[in-house]
């Protein structure tokens, strides 16, 4: 089968297409004929050698690509799946998704038919509102009427918190940008309001019970005084910066704050048994409209193209790869 691999540390020049044999599922697998497959800024950080000193990352050569929905080809013993069912996937482990097949834990794979979401917006989505979803459950419990702050609120993960917090009971949820003229575009997202990250002085005296930080570097700093006591930042990416900054011990003690990371296909590798629940739970989201982000959908032959988006910050929502029918 066609895959498309990161054979070095480089630009999207480094994608290049292999031929590689077609996985057989095993007990409580499932093989899928990819049809969507979504490109997140890890792709793109593995590829540029951005987590290179890391253990856990990834390295080269992969198939990068996380998410994937498609149809099942095969399925293995006690999958729970028939040949032909449309599926989109949580975060899988491995990567690989940016091929003709995929091979996936059943517990990671979610049915599609009739919940009216197309697979596009199942493949750029799903994932990452279940992320959300576990991070407000099991790493942190978002309390009763709680005040979120999301920063880099335009991106992939973040533009999902405000719909899964007021699911939970949040009673509002400000989103950050960099810059004035994405303010509108994130008022879209759901977001009660969206003030600048470089002028967190505006929000004055305010506190927030969870801050949801996928940014990192210097904002994250700044960001630790507006916890309210008690309060607890989630960790959940560094998009915004190659350096991870330290967080001064004794002010989060002294405060009675925290700091809390979650990485999600870790902790889904683990254990996947929370996966389908927090799916089953937010999958309404899409179905009643609640959220539909949006999607530029790109031919698998352009997967460089899109790395090459990414990479120039030209990226407007999720980016998604496409194979022919």
């Amino acid at each position: 089968m066609r895959a498309l691999s990161i054979t070095r540390y480089g630009g999207p020049e480094v994608l290049e297409e292999i031929e590689t044999p077609e996985p057989v599922p095993g007990p409580g697998e499932v093989t899928i004929t990819v049809s969507h497959a979504s490109v997140g800024l890890i792709d793109a950080l593995i590829r540029r050698g951005t987590l290179a000193e890391y253990d856990y990352a990834p390295k080269p050569p992969l198939v990068p690509g996380l998410e994937v929905a498609g149809t099942i080809r095969a399925a293995g013993p006690g999958s729970g799946f028939s040949v032909g069912d449309e599926v989109v996937t949580l975060t899988l482990p491995g990567m690989g998704g940016y091929a003709d097949v995929k091979l996936a834990p059943a517990a990671l794979v979610v049915p599609l038919a009739g919940t009216g979401v197309e697979r596009a917006q199942a493949v750029a989505g799903l994932a990452n509102t279940v992320t959300a979803y576990l991070s407000l459950t099991e790493a942190v419990r978002l309390p009763k009427d709680a005040r979120v702050l999301v920063h880099g609120a335009l991106g992939g993960l973040a533009s999902v918190y405000p719909e899964v917090a007021r699911l939970l009971g949040a009673r509002e949820v400000v989103g950050t940008v960099r810059r004035p003229e994405q303010v509108e575009a994130a008022k879209q997202l759901g977001f009660d309001r969206v003030v600048l990250s470089g002028d967190l002085g505006e929000l004055g005296d305010e506190r927030f019970e969870i801050i949801v930080d996928p940014v990192g570097g210097d904002l994250r700093i700044a960001s630790l005084d507006l916890l309210a006591p008690m309060g607890r930042m989630l960790v959940v990416g560094s998009a915004g910066s190659e350096t991870a900054p330290m967080v001064d011990s004794n002010a989060v003690w002294g405060k009675n704050i925290g700091v809390i990371g979650f990485n999600v296909g870790g902790f889904l590798a683990a254990d996947p048994a929370p996966a389908r629940p927090a799916a089953d739970a937010v999958l309404p989201l899409y179905t009643d409209g609640r959220i539909r982000l949006p999607v530029t959908v790109l031919p698998m032959a352009q997967a460089r193209e899109a790395h090459r988006r990414m990479d120039a910050g030209e990226a407007v929502g999720r980016l998604v790869l496409a194979n022919p029918s």
